[in-house]
C-alpha cells in the first residue's frame, strides 16, 4: 500500500512540474510591448532675408575733446587777476588764466627797446645825407614807434646798399633780440584758448611759479569723445560719421553721437583698433562711464538669429517634411547673443529655438510662433 501511495505521488510531481514548464515555456515567447515612437515638437520660423544693421556693442569714459594742460615757461610769482584759479572755475576766451609777476623782466625790455630806438636815432643824420630816398620811410617809422607798445616791424629795404647800411649799424640783431624778449613777456599771463572750464588746479595765488611747472587742466566741456576698442575684425565695418547710440549704466539717460575718427593702426598687443565717438550734451561731465552701440554696417540679404543655432562648421539646422536636416551658411558677424546670416535661402523653415540631441534625420513635429528671424529692415 505504501508503495501505490508513493507511486501516484511521483507521478502527480511528475504531470506538475511538466504543466508548470509549460507555462514558463508559453510565458518567455510572449512578445514585448512596442515603445509608443516619441516625435519632438520644435519651434521653426520661415527665413524671409532683408537689410541687417550690425550693431558693435562697447563702453568707455568719456574726455573733452578739447583739453589743455597749464606749464609754465617763465618763472615768477602767481599774482591774482580777480577769479580764484580753482577747479571749476569758468573762463571765458582770452580771458587770463594766470598772471605771473613780469615787472622786473618788464623793465629789461623795456631797456632793449630803448637801446634799439636810440640805434636808429643815431642813423638818421646818415640817412638824411647819403640815402635822402628812403630818409622819410625811417623817419616816419621812429615818429610811431612807443615804448608802451609792441616793437612795431622795420620799414622794408628796396636796396642792397640800404641793407647793408642798416644791418651793419647792428639795427636789424637788435630789433630781432626786442621782439625775443616781447614773446616772452607775453607768456607772463597765460589765457583761455576757448571758452572753458578749470578741472586742476596745482598752484594758489601767491605761489612761486618755476619753469616747465605744471599748473593745471583746462578744457571745454561742451564737447566730448569716448575712446573704444574694438576687435581688429571689426576695422572693415567702422565708418566715421556713423550715428552711435549711447547711455549710462544704469539706462536711465539716452545720447547721440557719431564716430569721430578710427585709428589707422591695430595695437599689435591686444589686436583691436580704437574708435572715438564725439557726442555732445549739457548734462555730461568728463570721466562718465558709457556703453554704446555702433551702426557698423548694413548686410543685405541677410538674417539675424540666435548665435546657439549656428552649429561648428557655419552649418544650421533645417526641417524638409516634419525631418530636420543640415545646410552651410556663410556668418559675416558675431556678438555675444547674435549672429548675422547670409546664403540661407527665403523661405526656408528653420529652427528658431536649440533643440538638445538634434541629428540629421531626427523626425520632428514643426511648430511655427510669431516670427523670430526677421531681419531688420
Amino acid at each position: 500500500m505504501r508503495n501505490i501511495i508513493l507511486t501516484i505521488l511521483g507521478v502527480l510531481l511528475i504531470v506538475g512540474a511538466y504543466f508548470i514548464g509549460e507555462k514558463i515555456s508559453n510565458n518567455k515567447k510572449k512578445q514585448r510591448p512596442v515603445a509608443a515612437k516619441v516625435i519632438k515638437t520644435v519651434f521653426t520660423d520661415t527665413v524671409k532675408n532683408g537689410t541687417v544693421q550690425i550693431v558693435i556693442p562697447a563702453n568707455g569714459n568719456l574726455v573733452a575733446k578739447r583739453r589743455v594742460e597749464l606749464y609754465s615757461e617763465v618763472q615768477g610769482v602767481f599774482k591774482s587777476n580777480g577769479k580764484l584759479f580753482r577747479p571749476g572755475q569758468e573762463y571765458r576766451q582770452g580771458q587770463t588764466l594766470i598772471g605771473i609777476d613780469a615787472a622786473e623782466y618788464y623793465a629789461s625790455v623795456q631797456s632793449a627797446k630803448s637801446n634799439l630806438y636810440n640805434s636808429i636815432a643815431a642813423i638818421m643824420p646818415d640817412l638824411r645825407l647819403d640815402f635822402p630816398e628812403i630818409f622819410p620811410k625811417w623817419q616816419t617809422y621812429l615818429n610811431g614807434f612807443k615804448m608802451d607798445k609792441t616793437t612795431p616791424k622795420l620799414p622794408e629795404m628796396t636796396s642792397d646798399k640800404e641793407n647793408y647800411f642798416i644791418t651793419g649799424r647792428g639795427i636789424v640783431s637788435s630789433y630781432y633780440s626786442v621782439k625775443n624778449l616781447e614773446q616772452r613777456l607775453g607768456k607772463f599771463n597765460i589765457r583761455a584758448p576757448f571758452s572753458g572750464i578749470l578741472t586742476e588746479a596745482l598752484v594758489t595765488e601767491g605761489s612761486l611759479i618755476r619753469n616747465g611747472q605744471k599748473l593745471g587742466e583746462f578744457i571745454d566741456p561742451t564737447t566730448y569723445e569716448m575712446e573704444v576698442a574694438l576687435s581688429k575684425r571689426y576695422a572693415n565695418l567702422l565708418k566715421v560719421g556713423e550715428r552711435v547710440k549711447l547711455n549710462n549704466l544704469d539706462n536711465t539717460e539716452k545720447y547721440t553721437g557719431k564716430v569721430s575718427r578710427v585709428n589707422g593702426s591695430i595695437d599689435a598687443t591686444t589686436q583691436t583698433i580704437n574708435a572715438y565717438i564725439e557726442v555732445k550734451d549739457k548734462s555730461l561731465k568728463e570721466g562718465m562711464y558709457l556703453e554704446a552701440n555702433l551702426n557698423a554696417k548694413s548686410e543685405d540679404n541677410a538674417i539675424e538669429v540666435n548665435r546657439s543655432l549656428v552649429l561648428e562648421g557655419d552649418q544650421i539646422f533645417i526641417v524638409r517634411d516634419s525631418i530636420l536636416d543640415l545646410i552651410d551658411v556663410n556668418p559675416v558677424y558675431f556678438s555675444d547673443t547674435k549672429a548675422v546670416l547670409k546664403a540661407v535661402p527665403d523661405g526656408t523653415v528653420m529652427l528658431s529655438k536649440s533643440v538638445p540631441g538634434a541629428y540629421a534625420g531626427m523626425l520632428v513635429k514643426p511648430l511655427i510662433p510669431k516670427s523670430d528671424v526677421k531681419a531688420i529692415k
